[in-house]
């Protein structure tokens, strides 16, 4: 197995690891037993979105069920704003199976409107509020809603695309005022003033949902890049999380909150945390937009027991100034993906968190991994069939042996993770079908056998355990946020002086993910090049996270033999001046232009003077 620094302390825990996890499990045997037997009557039962939220509104309704800056709401009165906005749209002609677009920031009422449409059937398909011009347009149009909800604070991003949506007759657009300093423009209906008069009691249509349902349809570039996709979300998913989750792994209990300052188009907010408070009428607390400076007054105030993370937000915590409260906070258990080595075990013992359940997981996966016994440096296990093969980097693909079939890695080794497809652990994927596929690999080791791709490097630990590695494929990850290269070149080759590009990621030291970076071919060899202009385009059609920090000019790409550009020498090169022999520039934060990027620079970027 492998010595490196980051698994040192596992190879220690290897000894003893059976007895102490079967003392582990038999103590939480029962509980886990009880869960486990819910999750396998979830579907004969039809439990779903609904019907959890009213079960919680019965059994704890004057428990805090959402706590923000906005409001604070009982799981009872939760459910009623909930209901007088299901009966609503009913009353509009909204039906299970239809497509809801919701493009609203995190706050109370996009809680309810999501649960009113998860109540009905209707599908939410939960829009990206950082994606502007394209991308929004394409994500609007992927799916066409019947119905449109807009807050406020995103309308202005709404109305630059709105001609473009094509919208008939049929298709209703509603307002979600936000700070009341825009009246509902004209076509919409204010959702304020509209569901007042409705009733409150739960409407007869929820128990006919069923769990295998799509509830949600969450946007992914995945790791085949190209635009946006939409993975889909099942009833059925989230019901199990909040048993499998809320009850086996985080063990929620009534006077818990879970503090969720992620936005909930994203996955760990919207599947992953949310639902842990529902069987235990446990609270969620939530926030427009992570702030490190704030986290730990928001933490005190919800009096938060629980945080749900990518390890970004982790990172921008560990770099706030020390105080000498650090550790007087009621956080005891956090959830989520990313937390890296080289800062996992000072986080904990900064803050006095005793529990780490870093999970492995992706919107469209059929895979789930948890580290539900509180190791250090792993993302657990799962309980669905998984292999990790070796992968060829040069070629970008997994190799095969002379018959044709992978080979799984050795312990200790790093190879491609794979998720076995079954009846059990069938994979949704996306709801494109030709996107879906793509995801696939068959004959893996037997003929007929069927894989989901993770597009991921992960190390095999042993005992079932695994460790992240790194991302391949067409995206990467940074912000929290998956990139997609091929979007971001096709923004990049619509700048009048470039003729063609390749965008990758690259290592920033102190920063989680890969930052972008792109290699381009100017059209007139770089003389006259606008990089303001360019940096100016890029902010125009890119959300902030998936803008190209770094740029080099290239003559010419090398190609594979399947005429793909070889990024592997310009990953490794990255952006240091002494390994690249062409003009390289950056985008250094909070400026406007890409400037010449030297060595002296490099070092101070290097040494942390800049936070990207």
């Amino acid at each position: 197995m492998s010595s490196s620094k980051g698994d040192t302390d596992l190879i220690s825990l290897w000894d003893f690891l059976p007895r102490w996890l079967a003392t582990r499990l038999r103590l939480r045997m029962p509980a886990a037993r009880r869960a486990f037997e819910a999750m396998a009557e979830i579907e004969s039962k039809g439990d779903n979105w609904g019907l959890m939220l009213e079960a919680a509104a019965a059994r704890y309704p004057d428990h805090t069920a959402i706590k923000s800056e906005e409001a604070r709401w009982t799981w009872g009165e939760y459910n009623e704003r909930v209901n007088r906005l299901a009966h609503f749209f009913l009353s509009q002609g909204l039906e299970r199976g239809d497509t809801a677009v919701v493009f609203v920031e995190n706050r109370p009422d996009l809680l309810a409107v999501y649960s009113a449409f998860g109540k009905i059937g209707a599908v939410n398909s939960m829009i990206n509020t950082n994606l502007r011009l394209d991308s929004l347009r394409h994500c609007m149009t992927l799916n066409p809603g019947r119905v449109f909800v807009i807050g406020e604070e995103v309308l202005d991003a709404f109305e630059e695309i709105r001609e473009d949506l094509g919208l008939s007759g049929d298709q209703k657009l509603y307002y979600l005022p936000d700070r009341g300093e825009k009246p509902a423009p004209p076509g919409f209906i204010d959702l304020s003033r509209a569901v007042d008069s409705f009733p409150a009691a739960n409407p007869e249509v929820t128990s006919q949902v069923n769990p295998r349902d799509a509830l949600a349809y969450v946007f992914t570039s995945g790791t085949t890049g190209g635009l946006p996709k939409a993975a889909v979300v099942t009833h059925w998913r989230v019901a199990r999380g909040s048993l499998y989750t809320g009850r086996i792994v985080l063990n929620m209990k009534p006077r818990d909150t879970m503090y969720v300052p992620l936005p909930f188009f994203h996955t760990n907010a919207l599947a992953l945390s949310w639902p842990t408070v529902f069987r235990s009428g446990a609270a969620l607390a939530i926030r427009r937009k992570f702030s490190a400076s704030r986290f730990w007054d928001d933490v005190r105030r919800y009096e938060a027991t629980a945080f749900c993370y990518v390890g970004e937000l982790c990172r921008y915590l560990m770099n706030q100034p020390p105080r000498p409260d650090d550790r007087d906070n009621p956080l005891e258990k956090i959830i989520g993906n990313g937390l890296r080595p080289d800062i996992w075990k000072a986080f904990k013992k900064r803050f006095g968190v005793s529990k780490v359940f870093e999970i492995y997981g992706a919107a469209e996966s059929n895979l789930f991994f948890v580290n539900i016994l509180n190791l250090d440096h792993t993302v657990g296990t799962s309980f669905n069939p998984f292999a990790i093969v070796r992968y060829d980097v040069d070629a970008d693909e997994p190799v095969r042996d002379e018959k044709g079939f992978m080979r799984r890695v050795g312990v200790g080794e790093s190879g491609l993770l794979l998720g076995r497809i079954t009846e059990a652990t069938p994979f949704r994927g996306y709801t494109s079908r030709e996107a879906t596929e793509s995801k696939i690999l068959r004959n893996v080791f037997d003929e007929g056998d069927a894989w989901f791709n993770s597009g991921d490097m992960i190390r095999d630990l042993g005992f079932n355990h695994i460790q992240f590695v790194d991302r391949l494929g067409d995206t990467f990850r940074w912000k929290g946020e998956n990139v997609s290269t091929t979007e971001v070149e096709k923004v990049a080759n619509t700048f009048p002086q470039i003729a063609l590009s390749a965008v990758y990621g690259v290592l920033m030291p102190g920063g989680e993910g890969r930052v972008g970076m792109a290699a381009v071919v100017p059209e007139t060899g770089g003389r006259d090049f606008d990089l303001q202009g360019l940096a100016e385009h890029f902010h125009r059609y890119l959300p902030n996270y998936a803008v190209p920090r770094f740029i080099r000019f290239q003559s010419e790409f090398e190609y594979t033999p399947t005429h793909k550009i070889k990024k592997l020498r310009l990953k490794n090169q990255g952006f240091d001046p002494s390994l690249v022999a062409e003009p390289l520039f950056v985008l250094l934060p909070g400026e406007a232009e890409f400037k010449p990027l030297i060595q002296g620079l490099h070092k101070e970027i290097l040494g942390g003077r800049f936070k990207f």
